[in-house]
């Protein structure tokens, strides 16, 4: 089955229109990081307010995932990327524009929202609309895109911040993805109109209800537990988000439509793919984090110092996407990069406890930068291609859930790490990045499992059913 065939302008347009849904997601979260201190002052608000505005996002952004990728098979890719869009960039004017933190937590859980709904729908229409021999390049801008939008967040938000344009400062960060929203907005109708099957599908009310119920009940005491000292109320959550999940399992393996297919879990590549980018995810988004607090809190640089260290890492991982989208790289590839993140993170407290030592940091930020790319681009490409074609908007749902799932426990594990009784703070970041370099390890070790284990080849058409721009059959959306 060949893609859906687009105009020339359509075909130039389509990878920069979607990918402005993944560079506003990171950008959301990234920039929330350096101007939360901000926030607080301005909006007089409490540490679990402050905790809240930055947990409201990735609550419904983790949620909503799997239930959007579905939605898109039954209304349409391009329909369901264009409301999360729209509903996006309205939640980042309101977030700018509110009055007190209250406003401000509502404001960043309709922004996770938004970008729940366009995420899948990105992954889908690659796999769609762009033919099989340049899906590795069109994956590789992917992860090229997450690692500008991972610099961009601080290094901006650092800069308005600073800056205070207007009197806006945080505001001003806010607002920075508005301009890039209405663009992906205008040019929207170069997208396909393609769904993902012949007919239709329902979403299975059961499931969406257990899914959505077991990530709201998994992350938020998982993103606010340790500010809060780990009430009873978050090991309850964490019991009930089990037993909600263990329900989602169960409930697939009925329904009529499900929201998973079955064959995504009876395919080992699949299976195992999507496990080394929750653990490998484990580790990205924390060492990052890690890296911002210790700078700020230890070192004494500003938000824009900070972000401005993190560049090698970024540019590194440029690279790293750039050389996974040129080649074919196997599973040894994927546990070199996770075993050469590992390195980098006990070099790391070695390498900021000397300042003589600052521009080998640099060098080893960018080599890390560069096993980031290349993990995150072949990971993508690899576990897309083996998918089963009737799987392929599972994955799509399941690979950013993936993601963020990783990234929520691993902030939350990193932190405790670093927050563990040590003499000096050299000691806490050596427990910061023990806890990262054990991490990297352990993907490493299940990207070589798989490695030797792996046996399909990768399918050669991938996707949704895809139909010609203009076809008015009941396959459009």
């Amino acid at each position: 089955m060949s893609a859906v065939r687009l105009s020339p302008p359509s075909r130039r347009l389509l990878l920069p229109i979607v990918l402005s849904g993944t560079f506003v997601q990171l950008f959301s979260v990234t920039v929330m990081q350096v101007g939360v201190v901000d926030v607080q002052r301005d909006l007089r608000a409490g540490a679990a307010e402050t905790q809240l505005v930055l947990a409201a996002y990735t609550l419904t952004y983790a949620c909503s995932l799997i239930v959007s990728a579905r939605l898109g098979d039954k209304y349409g890719y391009r329909r369901m990327f264009v409301t999360g869009m729209a509903l996006f960039t309205a939640a980042s004017i309101g977030a700018a524009a509110a009055p007190d933190a209250w406003v401000l937590i509502a404001a960043r859980a309709l922004q996770g929202f938004g970008s729940g709904l366009m995420a899948p729908q990105i992954l889908s229409i690659i796999q769609s609309a762009v033919p099989a021999d340049r899906r590795p390049a069109a994956l590789s801008a992917f992860g090229a895109t997450m690692a500008a939008a991972s610099l961009a967040g601080p290094v901006l938000g650092g800069v308005l911040t600073q800056l205070d344009p207007l009197g806006l400062g945080w505001r001003a960060a806010m607002l920075a993805v508005v301009p890039v929203g209405i663009a992906a907005l205008a040019f929207s109708p170069a997208l396909p109109s393609v769904r993902g099957g012949r007919e239709p599908q329902r979403v299975d009310p059961a499931g969406a209800a257990l899914s959505l119920l077991g990530f709201a009940l998994l992350v938020f005491p998982l993103a606010m537990g340790r500010e809060t000292g780990w009430l009873p109320w978050t090991w309850a959550s964490l019991a009930l988000a089990a037993a909600s999940l263990t329900g989602f399992v169960h409930s697939q393996r009925r329904a009529a439509d499900p929201l998973v297919q079955p064959s995504t879990w009876s395919e080992p590549a699949t299976r195992r793919g999507l496990v080394a980018v929750l653990v490998f995810n484990a580790g990205v988004p924390s060492f990052t984090l890690l890296l911002s607090m210790h700078l700020q809190a230890v070192k004494g640089w500003s938000p824009l110092q900070t972000g401005l260290s993190l560049t090698p890492y970024a540019v590194g991982a440029l690279a790293g996407s750039r050389i996974a989208g040129n080649r074919r790289l196997g599973p040894r590839a994927l546990a070199a990069s996770s075993l050469a993140m590992g390195l980098v993170s006990v070099a790391v407290p070695v390498l900021l406890g000397d300042d003589d030592l600052l521009w080998l940091y640099w060098l080893a930020l960018c080599a890390g930068g560069v096993a980031f790319g290349v993990f995150t681009a072949s990971a993508f490409t690899r576990i897309i291609a083996r998918a089963r074609p009737e799987a392929a908007t599972s994955v799509s749902g399941l690979l950013p859930t993936a993601q963020q799932l990783g990234g929520t426990l691993g902030v939350t594990f990193a932190g405790m790490a670093y927050a563990a009784p040590a003499a000096t703070a050299s000691g806490a970041l050596w427990h910061g990045m023990t806890y990262e370099a054990t991490v990297f390890a352990f993907a490493a070790a299940l990207c070589a499992i798989g490695g030797r284990t792996a046996t399909r080849p990768p399918a050669a058409v991938l996707g949704g059913e895809p139909v010609e721009r203009g076809d008015r059959s009941r396959r459009t959306g």
